[in-house]
């Protein structure tokens, strides 16, 4: 199942956030999980970027906020994140540590 909102959506969030074309790849699913409980569970969309001075691919997907708008998450294929997996869980614990949790991962 591709995200919700749509390859065209994701390709205007890399644009907006990246100010570059992009084509889609493929989908990844991802199930990130810490002490045994899921943290995150989805599909991370994988664009390969055009023009990026920086990355030559992106992992990006959106999730639902309460107001009924969407979030959009543009991850750049730099390392150490090398891969649909490890862009999930970098947000996570970045998350995480915006939250105050002590530790992910």
């Amino acid at each position: 199942m591709s995200d919700s909102a749509g390859i065209p959506a994701l390709q205007r969030a890399i644009r907006r956030q990246h100010g570059c074309e992009s084509q889609h790849m493929a989908t990844a699913y991802v199930h990130e999980k810490y002490d045994g409980e899921t943290v995150w569970r989805g599909d991370v969309e994988v664009f390969d970027l055009a023009g990026h001075a920086d990355s030559p691919r992106a992992y990006v997907w959106s999730e639902a906020k309460a107001d009924g708008k969407r979030r959009f998450f543009v991850v750049l294929h730099v390392p150490p994140i090398t891969s649909p997996g490890k862009a999930i869980h970098a947000t996570v614990l970045s998350n995480a540590k915006r939250r105050g949790v002590a530790s992910v991962g």
